[in-house]
């Protein structure tokens, strides 16, 4: 299917060819037939990509602080390298959608195949949308007005936050297409309408839906037309839907409104307040956040959990099907905001007149039905294979995220895989790496990866509550595995991992890429010379993640003690050569339960300490290792820099750039599917420190 992207590196769209989204729970598959561009919102990610990278950081000053953490903490070469993989991705546009509903996930009610639907589905088209952000079309609204649905939710959510009142006055600065849909609203809420604008033309369109209106552009002092308008008591409040870096509008609209005012930002403006502004006359002033209440929670938007109407009047749902019904009352018309209109092939030239000079307003991508070809399918072909299959691995990826694209793919293709395919759920990440990194192919349809004969071993980088599962149907389709951590979330889905796995004849190995690192062999070394037990510190500094992130999910993520603290688990039992025996957890209480000490006993009386902290700044280097022996000491910082004390016949083991091993990990794994050798981590230790995780992850 065709999609269009942006490049945030250069700022370039195009139309690519995708894959059509796997149909997904709680979702609804559409075949589009209309979006609309949101000239705003839009024209601010096609500047942001156009521009250099000065302009760019300039634009984002707190990423510029934490690029500069991450150089003293990493250095430049990895920081650079980070910068430019997440530049490098692609952006999918669009977020106003019309089309038919092609399929209806598990857990959905309320929709059927066949139903219209307006949703804030990309400009694709197919798309998978949230059942909660989706509402049926009337009959008596066409394809192009329905378009409007989201940006006209935009527009009331605001007006919701103003509560206007009968016969108020009410200020809209920036006339583009929310703030014309925002005059109609007010009007068929009762109030005066006053337009600020500097395009005549918006100017005249405003002026026709029955609002006043001041032209910036021709130097009319724009609070002394309020002023007038409000019968010199001061206007109710202002709405600005206007895009800005300039304070001027929040400054002036103060300066507008009566005492006790209310003041709300829709748009994207300056927001040095003046406290003297709103000292005086106790104003309010409010950002509205989107469509409204659900907006960026996962839980109303992915897991399909509805607000109580009783105590949520209006989500962003319910102010779809608002607007939605005042279109097809009439009492709403965007009919007349239509300036352009392009099939979605030509939909690079509809954001050159985005991003250009010529005058535009609506500007809608339609969608025809192109007879002999499929929307739908799921899988587009890439390259002919790289090299004629044979004993050696054959690899094709589950999941093609930001650490797969950046880490894995890179570290599997030096290591001399052959590049099978790539999958993911949404279609856009999959095709990106399948034609950065040479796949013969990338898919939706990860089922196509277990049943491929070409395919001898499946790499899992999708989220955590995913692993298991995959885990089991590629050792059951006879694959390799090579599964990035942790392994799994709970005690039952690990003995189902290791009854599967132990009567496989096929390698199981979990990404714990620390024990490869070139500074750790070093340390394994060192301490094959030293007998008796040891004492092992490691301290990660490992950051703030917020509650909400599904890493945080105890269903979706685990928790971080079982997602990442396993690395470290592994590494220490990696270098104490000698099974656990006891373990125990003592953490802070928080509610994400994420600064911890986890202490950990060995067979052979070595005793290690790992210090997970969530709470320190990220200008600290990230982890660090501490080896106790036999009165000798080493220490190993961020794996860059590499200390002995007192060890005889070896000082420091310093690297230019961090490394912590995840090609070694990768062509260990490779190597091992070529010569037929054992798994590079015995099974047994594999299960051992997935099982002192989950473990862990539940002492709290």
């Amino acid at each position: 299917m065709k999609q269009l992207l942006q490049n945030l590196k250069t700022g370039e769209t195009s139309v690519a060819d995708v894959p059509c989204p796997a149909p997904r729970r709680g979702h609804l598959l559409i075949r589009t037939t209309r979006t609309l561009v949101s000239a705003g919102t839009e024209r601010m990610l096609v500047d942001f990509g156009r521009a250099g990278w000065i302009d760019k950081a300039r634009q984002q000053p707190d990423k510029v602080r934490m690029v500069l953490d991450k150089v003293r903490t990493d250095g430049i070469g990895p920081t650079l390298e980070a910068v430019r993989n997440k530049l490098d991705q692609p952006l999918p546009l669009g977020y106003c959608n019309v089309g038919i509903v092609v399929d209806v996930g598990p857990g959905v009610s309320g929709f059927e195949v066949g139903d219209r639907v307006a949703s804030n589905g990309k400009h694709a088209e197919a798309v998978s949308v949230p059942a909660n952000l989706c509402a049926r079309v009337p009959d008596g609204v066409s394809d192009d007005e329905a378009a409007f649905t989201v940006l006209g939710a935009i527009a009331l959510q605001g007006i919701r936050l103003v509560q206007p009142t009968l016969g108020e006055t009410v200020v809209v600065t920036g006339l583009g297409l929310i703030g014309l849909v925002a005059v109609q609203l007010l009007r068929a809420h009762g109030c005066r309408v006053l337009g600020l604008d500097m395009d005549a033309a918006r100017l005249e369109r405003a002026r026709a839906l029955g609002a006043e209106v001041v032209d910036l552009g021709a130097g009319v002092d724009p609070l002394a037309a309020a002023q007038a308008f409000s019968r010199g008591r001061g206007v109710d409040a202002v709405l600005i839907t206007a895009s800005t870096q300039s304070n001027e509008p929040v400054h002036q609209a103060a300066q507008m409104c009566r005492k006790r005012g209310r003041i709300v930002l829709v748009g994207v403006t300056g927001l040095a307040l003046s406290r003297a502004d709103f000292y005086e006359k106790e104003l309010s002033f409010q950002v509205s956040c989107s469509y409204g209440p659900g907006r960026y929670d996962p839980s109303y938007e992915e897991k399909g959990q509805d607000y109580p109407v009783g105590f949520v009047r209006w989500t962003e749902q319910r102010n779809f099907e608002a607007v939605l019904d005042m279109l097809a009352d009439r009492r709403i018309g965007v009919a007349d905001l239509v300036t352009h209109r392009f099939a979605v092939a030509e939909a690079a030239a509809a954001y050159e007149v985005v991003a250009g000079s010529e005058p535009s307003l609506g500007i809608l991508l339609e969608y025809p039905v192109e007879p002999g070809r499929s929307v739908t399918e799921r899988t587009v072909p890439l390259a002919p294979a790289a090299r004629a299959a044979g004993s050696g691995g054959v690899v094709s990826f589950i999941g093609s995220g930001n650490y797969a694209t950046a880490v894995l793919i890179p570290a599997f293709k030096t290591a001399g895989a052959r590049l099978r395919g790539v999958a993911s759920a949404a279609g856009i990440s999959s095709v990106h790496a399948g034609r950065k990194f040479g796949f013969e192919e990338c898919t939706t349809d990860t089922e196509r990866l277990f049943a491929d004969a070409a395919t001898n071993a499946l790499v899992i980088t999708t989220r955590h509550d995913s692993h298991a599962g995959l885990v089991l149907r590629a050792l059951a389709a006879d694959k390799h595995v090579f599964v990035e951590k942790p392994l799994c979330l709970t005690l039952d889905e690990l003995a189902q991992v290791e009854r599967a796995a132990r009567a496989s004849s096929r390698l199981l190995m979990v990404g714990f890429n620390r024990r490869f690192a070139p500074q750790v062999v070093k340390i394994k070394s060192l301490l094959a010379a030293v007998p008796g037990p040891k004492a092992f510190v490691m301290t990660v500094n490992a950051g703030a993640i917020p509650a909400g992130h599904w890493t945080q999910d105890p269903e979706a993520g685990g928790g971080r003690i079982v997602g990442e603290a396993c690395h470290f688990i592994d590494l220490l039992r990696h270098l104490a050569g000698s099974p656990l025996v006891r373990w125990h957890r003592t953490g802070m209480d928080s509610p994400t339960a994420d600064t911890a000490t986890l202490q950990l006993a060995f067979e052979d009386g070595s005793i290690g300490t790992v210090h997970y902290f969530a709470n320190g700044s990220k200008a600290f280097p990230k982890e660090r290792l501490e080896v106790f022996a036999a009165g000798r000491v080493l220490q190993l910082d961020n794996f860059r820099r590499l200390c002995g004390h007192g060890w005889p016949g070896f000082t420091k083991l310093n690297l230019w750039r961090q490394d912590k091993g995840q090609s070694a990990c990768a062509a260990a794994f490779v190597r091992a599917i070529e010569t037929g050798g054992p798994a590079p981590i015995a099974l047994d230790e594999v299960l051992e420190v997935s099982r002192v995780a989950i473990e862990l992850a539940k002492d709290h």
